[in-house]
């Protein structure tokens, strides 16, 4: 596959991967990125700042006095060249939601309607979505998480809301995502997971990482305020979620 360099000011270069957003394009997104990160640490590479994915494309940040574009863009460029490894996933992380309070899921049935299933086939082709985590953006924590069962693409909705709650699960295109905070958004709202996709208490504040798998585990309302009632008081186990692959 042909790659693309472009500038981005004079300390940075963006890898351009193609023009669509797909699996294979982002796989090799974050088998770049992650390659260039142990030839860091490695010291087979110098001067690299850091490395900054995007669906298509990786941003190469460098210090212009330790090192310049013509030095390293070929050493870029022979890693990609190597052959990436694009089906490599790191983690596997099961992500608690619950559907069944209006509450939580003020957009179901609405969602059920246009797609012609009733709310609990939309829950079912949720649950059976092949999600992976692309990127993270917009506010920290949240992640763009694609895979979603074609039944269920929707565009955004006409009218976004102001208040989205914290840890709301929202369907919107081709994706998923979960609020890290309240704030305004324009994704369909169809459940709520107990956990926070932020939380600065934590060693790794953000949960979700560019490359992980993700499965929701249906739970009722019982369930849900247990897991919330150990989230908000520091005592959840997060690593009872996360499988290594």
């Amino acid at each position: 596959m042909s790659v693309r360099y472009l500038s981005c000011g004079d300390t940075a270069f963006t890898v351009e991967f193609g023009n669509e957003i797909s699996p294979g394009i982002n796989g090799r997104v974050m088998a770049l990125h992650a390659a260039i990160n142990l030839a860091r640490e490695a010291g087979e590479i110098s001067g690299v700042v850091e490395t900054v994915p995007t669906m298509r494309s990786l941003m190469v940040t460098y210090d212009p006095l330790a090192t310049t574009r013509a030095d390293l863009q070929p050493k870029v460029d022979a890693l990609r060249a190597r052959g990436l490894p694009v089906d490599a996933v790191s983690r596997h992380v099961t992500v608690p939601c619950c559907y069944d309070d209006p509450e939580f899921a003020p957009d179901l049935a609405e969602v059920a309607e246009r797609a012609k299933k009733t709310p609990e086939q939309v829950i079912a082709a949720h649950l059976a979505s092949p999600f992976k985590v692309y990127v993270l953006g917009f506010m920290p924590g949240l992640a763009y998480v694609a895979g979603l069962d074609p039944s269920l693409f929707l565009p955004r909705r006409s009218q976004p809301r102001v208040r989205v709650p914290r840890s709301s699960v929202a369907i919107a295109m081709d994706m998923t995502t979960i609020y890290p905070f309240e704030s305004p958004g324009g994704w369909h709202l169809i459940g709520r997971t107990p956990l926070w996709m932020f939380d600065k208490r934590r060693e790794q504040p953000v949960f979700l990482s560019p490359g992980d798998s993700l499965a929701f585990e249906r739970i009722d309302r019982k369930r849900f305020d247990r897991i919330a009632g150990e989230v908000e008081a520091g005592t959840f186990d997060w690593s009872s979620l996360v499988k290594s692959q």
